[in-house]
């Protein structure tokens, strides 16, 4: 057999790994569910005896008028120990808070960064925080989401991301986004604290010690800083944890165009640190270190888009070529679809969101248009436009306060 077979062989085990991973993830979680023995934070024993002090950081960025929804839901939470620091960075109409959990701050000259705005508020600690939160503008926070993360920090977790759910679904676009977070939020968040791995974070919604954080080294501050900051994070502590309890609420893209813009700054993202996935992929195989190897491994798969899209132009070729790979590659496919479909009906909790799906070739259009205008991420931000409104009640009516 020469070369170039055995390379392609192993591209499109590499490939189909991948692919089949998401229907083994839903066979371990259909064993854990029906055994009793998902994960339960509370039967951890705790290792710090006192409640932690908690700095939530808000970055908002030219526009703050969707901060004080998210303020008024962090003052409400059940939970004492923290301060809230608002980043309005070049924002105008800066609203004024009376209560002294809230310290708004306003740098003289515009940062353009959220890297740089995290710092900002770090520098400006008006006390000692054992950890941080990282907000974004738009994000929600449930009554109980404090409490939550200060029981993982607790039973001895240093970095935890938050469940991200969707804050509105007004729209095709947002209840795709929606499932396309359902989906990722399973496959490498929840199932992956099931088996004890570390999970991915999201960009907002994670909070971290704040040594552990000060330790974190950027090389750019323009885009992709939570790929920076969990692959700092997954080499220097045993788990990155996901607590499922911890409920933020996102707001969802609502049109194409913000689904381009958002792709295409995930793409960029994606192929600019792609180097970080085989650094950790290496290093955990030279420890062997199974968490980090996976890790790395997990982190240097393709878009699922993209993935998906070869993987179909493989089996259509190798109908022509070698049947029996066709077969096992429509296996695959189908696995993969099942398992896409499964896990969106066993977790999506809104039923427009399921019946979304028909929609998902419309998605898949507008990610290759991403894709074509990555180069635009090398220059711009290209920050996602928020506008929904919403106040904690509307989505939690029935929270006792």
């Amino acid at each position: 057999m020469s070369l170039f077979f055995i390379i392609a062989y192993l591209l499109q085990l590499w490939m189909a790994i991948y692919l089949v991973l998401p229907f083994i993830f839903l066979l371990i979680y259909a064993a854990k569910k029906i055994s009793r023995t998902r994960y339960n934070i509370s039967k951890k024993t705790d290792v710090h005896p006192a409640d932690f002090d908690f700095a939530a950081i808000i970055t908002a960025h030219q526009d703050i008028s969707l901060v004080p929804a998210l303020v008024d839901s962090l003052l409400k939470q059940h939970y004492t120990n923290y301060l809230i620091y608002i980043v309005a960075d070049n924002c105008a109409d800066i609203p004024v808070y009376d209560d002294p959990r809230v310290v708004v701050l306003k740098p003289a000259t515009a940062l353009n960064s959220k890297v740089r705005s995290i710092d900002f508020a770090i520098s400006r600690f008006v006390r000692p925080h054992d950890a941080l939160i990282i907000l974004d503008s738009d994000n929600l926070v449930h009554p109980r989401f404090l409490p939550v993360i200060n029981q993982y920090f607790r039973k001895g977790f240093r970095a935890v991301q938050s469940n991200l759910q969707p804050k509105n679904s007004d729209s095709i676009f947002a209840r795709l986004d929606a499932m396309g977070d359902t989906f990722h939020n399973f496959i490498e968040r929840e199932i992956r604290m099931e088996l004890g791995l570390s999970s991915a974070i999201w960009g907002s919604g994670i909070a971290i010690e704040t040594e552990l954080y000060r330790q974190i080294i950027y090389d750019s501050l323009l885009g992709g800083f939570d790929k920076r900051i969990q692959a700092d994070l997954v080499r220097k502590i045993p788990q990155l944890a996901f607590a499922r309890e911890a409920i933020i609420y996102d707001e969802k893209i609502s049109s194409g165009a913000s689904l381009e813009k958002q792709r295409t700054r995930w793409l960029h993202a994606y192929f600019k640190y792609l180097k970080l996935g085989w650094q950790t992929f290496t290093l955990g195989l030279r420890q062997a270190n199974f968490n980090l190897a996976f890790f790395g491994f997990v982190n240097l798969r393709p878009p699922l888009f993209l993935l998906f899209c070869a993987a179909a132009t493989i089996c259509i070729f190798n109908y022509w070529t070698r049947p029996w790979l066709f077969f096992s590659w429509l296996t695959i496919l189908f696995l993969f679809v099942f398992s896409f479909l499964a896990i969106i009906v066993l977790k999506s909790t809104n039923k427009k969101t399921i019946w979304s799906i028909f929609f998902m070739p419309v998605f898949i259009l507008y990610q290759l248009a991403a894709l074509v205008h990555i180069r635009r991420a090398r220059k711009s931000f290209l920050k996602t436009d928020h506008n929904k409104l919403v106040y904690i009640e509307d989505l939690v009516p029935n929270e006792r306060r």
